[in-house]
């Protein structure tokens, strides 16, 4: 199973709403759960897979996944707590436009509506357009372009009034 097939299969479970998915072939098996504590994903490679050429050895890799849909905005804490915060659903690398030449996908003053890119997440070559979950005017931007973030990292404060 490639990578890009298993972040597949984690964003599917994320958007479904399913509480728990079991995939289990004769070298792999995925458990992925969710549900109101946050549960690991379990990630279990029985045989090294190829991957270009190259054996490579992967025995375990466990990160949390929480309850709620990844960059879900949630109330910003201490001052901002009118505010609504959009947070990273992934590590990976911030890019706050498309590309060098290209306009940022919004700027500190701008409307934006459920369903705008706001930004860009680069991981492992994968670039991410990470969209809003939430209608209203951007505050703050918290990252710097070109920059690494976390999972959960706050990105945006936006004002939803």
């Amino acid at each position: 199973m490639k990578l890009t097939e298993i972040q597949d299969l984690i964003k599917f479970v994320s958007k479904s709403g399913v509480n728990e998915v079991e995939l289990e072939t004769s070298d792999i098996k995925i458990v992925i759960r969710t549900g109101k504590t946050a549960a690991p994903v379990v990630y279990q490679q029985a045989a090294p897979i190829q991957v270009a050429q190259a054996p490579v050895a992967i025995t375990t890799a466990v990160s949390e996944v929480s309850n709620s849909t990844p960059a879900t905005p949630t109330p910003a804490a201490n001052d901002d707590a009118k505010y609504v915060t959009i947070k990273s659903p992934m590590i990976g690398t911030f890019y706050r436009s498309a590309g060098p030449d290209k306009a940022p996908f919004v700027n500190v003053g701008d409307e934006i509506s459920v369903g705008k890119p706001v930004c860009i997440i680069e991981a492992m070559k994968l670039f991410n357009e990470i969209e809003s979950e939430v209608k209203g005017k951007i505050v703050k931007v918290l990252v710097n372009d070109a920059t690494p973030v976390e999972y959960d990292q706050p990105l945006f404060l936006v004002d939803p009034s």
